[in-house]
């Protein structure tokens, strides 16, 4: 390996034949923004990105928020022949770079680049109406489409003809008869998840273009038309996880992938290759198939179905590790010959059957169902099982996942491209190792500490010094920007351009080390009182992140009991509409569960507080992660800091990445969690992987700051 290094040096102006460079275009779109101007860490995302196209290297960018990422690597993107493909893992930034970000790209480098570039966007063939899914559905049998409950007396055939769901199926078919495109985002109001699936279409039911007698005008199929000839393609982790699990026939050939909020692609592959099996979908697919098969054929699945209901019934919630109990295995074997049986009975799918399309939904469901009876009956070491029973009873499943996806990604994911992963989350501890091995690639040699894990030493001993903190400043001044060494490994590099925001100055992290460790369940009444003196000295404009919803439900009445502040608790409101609330509401507090921990984005002085009640660790409970960490502890090694510490330090990563959204803002993130503190072992591992605030455990030093936010 050659000696780590850093992306410097300028931005270059025209690339080789005098085709426009990365950062030639960068330079145009930031300079079409009124008093735009490119930072220095968006230069050298895009500098290491155009290395990156240019050797074939892979590239992990850790970009902090401020750093304006999307444009450093779509800039540079425009500079590949053919077309290159982002993948992002939430619908909010999907949104932002088809809605914002490419269109005014598209504006500022049309005159650089001599012609418009275009995108489009690629979802799932779920998110696309189906023509020839509507144009069935009304002569289906209703428990067929929208219900599977029985059908209501006097009802009509199609009973989505009655009632608030059959006037959401007719707006849907005045929808289809104007619609350009069939998506799903499209369609406003929306619609309940049981109408769409009703008239939309899984891949694996799909029975192709050339079959269907709606081929030539079925949406999804003119979607992925448009991404063929688009020079960016934006989808989505999940979708990107199903192409490289079916060969990479979906998303169009591309020679750059750009995987932004890289730190979720693992986990949606995951889910990608979970399977399950529960008792109404086995009903359901036995009532589709039923008219293709013999009526003893047809019972055999219905006896199957009710057989997983009773083993469910039977077995504890739980990751299963003495293998199937009898009645599940029982249940696995009876489905695996009836779906077999009936597979056998409908035959294949033919040009000139009378309905196609039906007959492949029931195969599909039905193939489906069969590998995932063997694949649980098979027991295998590289995957996980468990029965899952939410606490609200409505539904019971038996559920099978692979206990890694690193080897998977590694086969996948890098052949024949290179890949640019980026987020604000991937150096935890100030390294890049873990994220890379979860991503498929091997761990580099040991790096020399970071500057940015030395100011973050620096801070936290300014701080039990009691010196003043930062908070109370106005002047402006700002750090320089400190970024961990570049690293590299096999056929990749890595580097941290850091945040243009001076953490160190516009925001205090404060443990509170004299709390007892957190160990009973809920909000422990001391972290209680503390939450109230904190929340008490700002007045107000709180975001508090709990771990669990009996925690944050019981801050919430605390805070209505003790306080007049406006309390906002998720569950009790549509969490937009919450989260609308919480920003135009100065003096409010949204306090809520693991989904606020990266889907708030509050900028200003709403909120100027973020409370975190414990470390985020992954739950005894968590299937998954349990079994990883007893395949680690079996290995010799330890499961808790090898697993669980890490997960804790993308969750806690991302909850204190709430606070600091603009250069402007100022506030205290505060860790009601003395473990943060006092646990020598992974305790400054979590501290390193957090952006650069001054540090404090003291109580009077974080009140104090507080009260003089609150005060401005």
């Amino acid at each position: 390996m050659t000696a780590p290094r850093t992306a410097t040096g300028p931005v270059p102006k025209k690339r080789r034949g005098g085709r426009p460079g990365g950062g030639e275009l960068l330079a145009a779109a930031v300079g079409a923004v009124p008093g735009g101007a490119a930072r220095p860490g968006q230069q050298q995302m895009t500098e290491a990105i155009e290395r990156s196209i240019a050797s074939g290297e892979h590239l992990l960018v850790q970009a902090g928020t401020g750093t304006g990422k999307s444009l450093a690597y779509l800039a540079p993107a425009l500079t590949v022949d053919g077309p290159v493909v982002v993948s992002t893992a939430t619908l909010a930034l999907q949104s932002q770079l088809v809605d914002h970000d490419l269109p005014r790209l598209a504006d500022a480098v049309e005159p650089v680049l001599g012609r418009r570039p275009t995108f489009a966007v690629l979802k799932g063939r779920h998110h696309y109406l189906c023509l020839a899914r509507l144009d069935s559905s009304v002569e289906e049998e209703p428990e067929d489409t929208l219900f599977d409950a029985p059908r209501p007396a006097g009802g009509t055939k199609w009973l989505g003809e009655a009632g608030r769901l059959g006037k959401q199926m007719q707006r849907l078919r005045d929808w289809a008869e104007k619609t350009a495109t069939g998506d799903r985002d499209e369609l406003d109001p929306g619609v309940d998840d049981q109408v769409w699936r009703s008239i939309s279409m899984p891949a694996r039911e799909c029975v192709g273009a050339t079959r269907c007698p709606f081929g030539q005008e079925c949406f999804a199929e003119a979607s992925r038309a448009r991404a063929r000839e688009a020079d960016i393609v934006v989808t989505n982790h999940s979708l990107l996880a199903v192409d490289m699990l079916a060969g990479r026939h979906i998303v169009p050939p591309h020679k750059l992938l750009v995987v932004d909020e890289a730190h979720e692609l693992a986990d949606r592959v995951s889910s990608a290759a979970q399977a399950e099996l529960e008792p109404q979908l086995i009903d359901r697919s036995a009532r589709r198939a039923r008219p293709l098969l013999r009526p003893e054929v047809a019972e055999r699945l219905t006896e199957a179905g009710d057989a997983l209901a009773v083993g469910l019934a039977e077995a504890p919630a739980g990751r299963l590790t003495a293998g199937l109990p009898p009645a599940l295995r029982e249940a696995c074997t009876l489905l695996d010959a009836a779906t077999r049986a009936a597979l056998e009975a409908i035959g294949d799918v033919k040009a000139d059957d009378p309905d196609p399309v039906r007959k492949q939904q029931a195969k599909a469901v039905l193939d489906e169902l069969s590998k995932t009876a063997q694949r649980l009956l098979e027991e295998a070491d590289h995957d996980v099982a468990w029965v899952e029973k939410p606490d609200n009873g409505s539904r019971r499943a038996l559920v099978v996942a692979p206990l890694s996806v690193a080897g998977t990604l590694a086969t996948h994911l890098y052949d024949e491209r290179t890949v640019v992963a980026t987020s604000a989350t991937l150096a935890l501890g100030g390294r890049f190792d873990t994220v890379a091995r979860a991503l498929g690639l091997d761990a580099p040699p040991p790096a020399p500490p970071s500057p940015a894990a030395a100011a973050l030493a620096t801070a936290a001993a300014a701080g039990r010094a009691g010196t003043t903190p930062p908070v109370a400043s106005t002047d402006g001044s700002r750090a320089a920007i400190g970024t961990v060494p570049a690293t590299e490994g096999p056929g990749w590099t890595s580097l941290d351009v850091g945040s243009p925001f001076d953490y160190a100055r516009q925001g205090i992290l404060y443990v509170a080390a004299h709390l007892p460790r957190p160990s009973v369940s809920g909000l422990p009444e001391a972290a209680g009182e503390e939450l109230l003196a904190l929340v008490g000295a700002l007045g107000g404009r709180t975001l508090g992140l709990f771990s669990s919803r009996r925690a944050a439900q019981q801050a919430a009445e605390l805070l209505r009991a003790r306080t007049d502040l406006p309390v906002l608790l998720q569950g009790e409101e549509s969490l937009p509409l919450l989260v609308r609330r919480f920003r135009e509401e100065r003096e409010s507090c949204l306090f809520g569960v693991m989904s606020l921990w990266q889907g708030v984005d509050v900028p200003g002085d709403s909120c100027q507080l973020v409370v975190i009640d414990r470390l985020p660790f992954p739950r005894p409970d968590e299937p998954l992660a349990a079994a990883r960490a007893a395949a680690v502890d079996a290995g010799g090694g330890s499961g808790f800091a090898a697993v669980s510490v890490p997960i804790a330090a993308v969750r806690l990563a991302q909850g204190v990445g709430r606070l600091i959204r603009a250069t402007g803002d100022r506030g205290v993130v505060a860790v009601l969690d003395s473990r943060l503190e006092t646990a020598r072992g992974y305790g400054p591992f979590l501290r390193r992987s957090l952006p650069p605030f001054w540090y404090t455990t003291r109580p009077d030093v974080a009140r104090g700051a507080l009260e003089r936010l609150g005060k401005s």
